[in-house]
């Protein structure tokens, strides 16, 4: 309810939700995006690298799903940046990887074990919700905005889903580990 003062105070700015200043540039936001697309690629490259090392049909398949859906994202990206005049990012980078979380996959792989291959995923998931909630936080534009959180909610579901399996499996692996079967 408005009382008389509030309904005679003239709107000024600091009425408005967010002034011109918060918000970012167009090369600031062409640089969270490349910084996304690095993370989809280095999430594509990891579900890849997981699906090889696994030998259960269902997390094959899985995780070559969730490949593709990182794929995809960072198509999405990409056109997002070209339209804003930007140049995308085509690939993760090596050295940032290790800051993304899926460094440690294809030393994991080797060894076959599910368990560790997902806990390796989790990881990896987990700094992808990290950069999606780091850009979410951001005064993107609104078209941006909507992939940005469309893709999030999908990042965030397969890290569900991914931690459910690592948890299940690990617990397989105690059980089978304390019965000796």
């Amino acid at each position: 309810m408005i009382n008389d003062y509030e309904a005679t105070k003239p709107i000024t700015q600091d009425a408005t939700f967010a002034s011109d200043t918060t918000k970012l540039s167009n090369d600031e936001v062409i640089s969270t995006l490349n910084s996304l697309i690095e993370t989809c690629k280095d999430g594509q490259d990891g579900f890849k690298t997981a699906a090889e090392g696994v030998e259960r049909s269902d997390l094959k398949t899985l995780f070559y799903e969730f490949g593709q859906q990182r794929s995809q994202f960072a198509g999405e990206l990409q056109t997002l940046v070209q339209t804003l005049g930007g140049d995308p990012e085509s690939s993760g980078t090596v050295a940032a990887s290790l800051h993304r979380g899926w460094i440690n996959i294809k030393s994991v792989v080797t060894g076959k074990d599910e368990g560790s291959i997902l806990n390796e995923c989790e990881r990896g998931e987990d700094v992808a919700k990290n950069a999606y909630k780091e850009a979410l936080d951001q005064f993107l534009p609104a078209h941006v905005l909507d992939t940005v959180q469309t893709q999030y909610t999908s990042v965030q579901a397969a890290h569900d889903r991914i931690k459910s399996l690592r948890d299940t499996t690990n617990r397989e692996k105690t059980s089978s580990a304390t019965t000796g079967y």
